[in-house]
């Protein structure tokens, strides 16, 4: 619904200008800059963590946050904001990461926290959620998308740069929204933790994968996907 024909009542069409206006009207509700989406994994956390605030960051997850975050810092970006789960892990990744990006203001919300958000295909053996899981969390994580993977606003003049701190299955199942493919097969994909995936939005609301999961900036013993 960010096409600029959807954004315009055509019921509205001057008779007399007719197309001319319709031209003047589209030109207006079309993106002219691309969004850059950079989404992370919470660093190794605590598993045997009851509840969510038990479950903290490791001495390693710490490390990992610290290398990621030097690994934004480094690629010279002037980044518009980070958004986060409210999950402990992914808050405490994200304050570790925004050292090194100071000034850039930190935004916390329930859509991205962790959850299943479609039953796989095929299925797998080692992960069986309840079946009301999907419904609670998948409605959750596609509200997550449609939030906050779209082309600019018609407002927005310059190129922005996002991040986005959250959770694999969250990750995973936004790359197949965005890329149109199957979302079904979100679990086919392997995300490491403190990984980067870059997403690019162009203005006419086509997507490309930059990267996917990237970690080649950390030492291979400081790699984990737990």
């Amino acid at each position: 619904r960010r096409e600029p024909l959807a954004l315009i009542n055509l019921k509205k069409k001057n008779e007399e200008t007719g197309e001319e206006e319709l031209a003047s009207r589209l030109d207006h509700c079309k993106a002219k800059a691309t969004r850059h989406i950079f989404l992370i994994r919470h660093s190794q956390y605590n598993l045997d963590g009851r509840a969510d605030k038990d479950r903290t960051l490791t001495p390693l997850g710490r490390e990992q946050a610290e290398l990621t975050g030097r690994r934004l810092a480094s690629l010279g970006l002037k980044f518009d904001q980070i958004v986060h789960s409210s999950m402990t892990r992914a808050t405490e990744t994200t304050e570790i990461i925004s050292k090194y990006l100071p000034g850039v203001k930190k935004i916390s919300t329930d859509l991205l926290r962790e959850g299943a958000p479609i039953e796989p295909d095929p299925p797998v053996s080692h992960w069986k959620p309840e079946a009301v899981q999907y419904y609670e969390d998948g409605a959750r994580i596609e509200a997550a998308f449609r939030n906050f993977i779209h082309r600019a606003d018609a407002k927005q003049e310059e190129d922005s740069y996002e991040i986005f701190v959250c959770h694999a299955n969250v990750i995973r199942y936004i790359v197949c929204r965005a890329l149109q493919f199957p979302p079904e097969g979100w679990l086919r994909m392997s995300l490491n933790n403190g990984s980067i995936t870059h997403l690019v939005i162009r203005p006419n609301g086509r997507v490309a994968l930059r990267t996917l999961g990237d970690t080649g900036f950390m030492p291979p013993d400081k790699i984990t996907r737990t």
